[in-house]
């Protein structure tokens, strides 16, 4: 039987009505992208907002998963060389819950010219379309583009996004 409830260390933001789970190893930059989400959403006017950092508790509810920060964290982000710090200090948005509609996977290295889009994530038996973003790209400055463009532009046919419906009523769709 499938857990109903698990914590990742991840990050999650809210983008417009979308959530985005940002996972990867300790180090691998999953709270500065979150932060460069938020500022590129900004500045293009859309809502953005962080739900977790470091520590995101998930739960499925039906054909959909909820993110949450752990009630420790929430609200808080680390920004490395600097600490722990409110996002409100950084002129941010904090959300208690989403519904992450995107996860991205920072890793090391990825191919050059991939064959295909990666499977999409699965989690809590649940579907999820998926980026996966390599430390060149993340360098490059382009990851918070990419990540707002397979989420608003969908993702199917991107290379690097796997996109699956992620609940059987989408799949009906």
């Amino acid at each position: 039987m499938t857990a109903a409830r698990l914590t990742l260390h991840a990050a999650c933001v809210v983008l417009g009505e979308a959530g985005v789970l940002i996972r990867g190893e300790a180090g691998a930059g999953k709270s500065s992208l979150a932060l460069a989400l938020l500022d590129r959403a900004g500045l293009s006017g859309r809502f953005a907002a962080l739900v977790a950092d470091d520590r995101v508790r998930l739960e499925r509810h039906h054909d959909r998963l909820v993110g949450r920060a752990h009630p420790r964290l929430a609200g808080l982000i680390e920004v490395r060389g600097l600490g722990i710090l409110a996002v409100a200090d950084l002129g941010h948005e904090a959300l208690p819950a989403c519904v992450p509609r995107l996860v991205v996977d920072l890793v090391p290295a990825g191919p050059r010219l991939p064959e295909a889009g990666p499977e999409p994530a699965r989690i809590l038996g649940l579907d999820l379309p998926r980026l996966v973003v390599d430390r060149d790209l993340r360098d490059s400055g382009l990851a918070p583009v990419l990540v707002l463009a397979a989420l608003f532009a969908g993702a199917a046919g991107r290379p690097g996004v796997a996109s699956q419906p992620h609940s059987a009523t989408e799949r009906a769709l």
